[in-house]
């Protein structure tokens, strides 16, 4: 069970004190969330973390609870919309063209987007906030499982493996980014999306002469 943490006075408008607007307190609330855990942190350690009093961080927030769900949002709104679009199929293209299309700007937001992604994983349903995101989060497996369905009654997947197995192991297979991407690595997002989509639609069975053929 988790206690919830008084929220302060209701955030007023205005710019607060310099260096530390809602933008950059949210980065440093993700930040601290990801390394200290969200019930484990409380508002005295995010003024800590940032050299400010509770009352300078209440000036733009009611309180982490807030925080959590900037950053839970932050994490799925891209994602939501890309997988909103592709089940529309305003532009006409096939449910397997649109899968992949998913599966690839599902890398790119988890790029974009590492941090909050990293704590959405992270949340386990302790507060109606967090309740609120794995809804979202079941509705986007849904969608993907649907589309996986779509694809294969089209004859362009195999249909020996549920839909709903397949749309966990994509997923998967992006979120496992969290743990090892890094930005200022070998490797930029461009490549990490394209891998990833090659992979999952292409597999890795290499096609050099002379390669045992079934």
């Amino acid at each position: 069970m988790t206690t919830t943490e008084p929220a302060g006075p209701a955030p007023r408008r205005g710019r607060g004190r310099p260096g530390y607007d809602q933008a950059a307190i949210l980065r440093a609330a993700v930040e601290l969330f990801n390394r200290r855990g969200y019930d484990a942190t409380s508002m005295g350690d995010l003024a800590k973390e940032l050299g400010l009093t509770k009352p300078a961080i209440y000036h733009h927030v009611t309180g982490k609870e807030q925080l959590l769900g900037q950053a839970l949002d932050d994490a799925l709104d891209e994602l939501t919309a890309a997988v909103t679009a592709a089940t529309r199929d305003a532009a006409g293209r096939t449910a397997y063209e649109r899968l992949r299309e998913v599966v690839r700007r599902s890398v790119e937001v988890l790029v974009a987007h590492q941090p909050s992604v990293t704590l959405l994983l992270r949340v386990r349903g302790n507060s109606p906030v967090e309740l609120a995101a794995l809804e979202r989060r079941r509705w986007l497996d849904d969608r993907l499982a649907a589309l996986v369905a779509d694809a294969v009654a089209e004859g362009a997947l195999r249909d020996d493996v549920p839909p709903a197995l397949v749309s966990r192991l994509l997923f998967g297979m992006v979120n496992s980014l969290v743990e090892w991407y890094r930005p200022d690595g070998a490797y930029d997002r461009a490549m990490v999306a394209d891998a990833v989509t090659v992979i999952a639609f292409d597999g890795l069975a290499g096609h050099a002469p002379g390669a045992h053929q079934v």
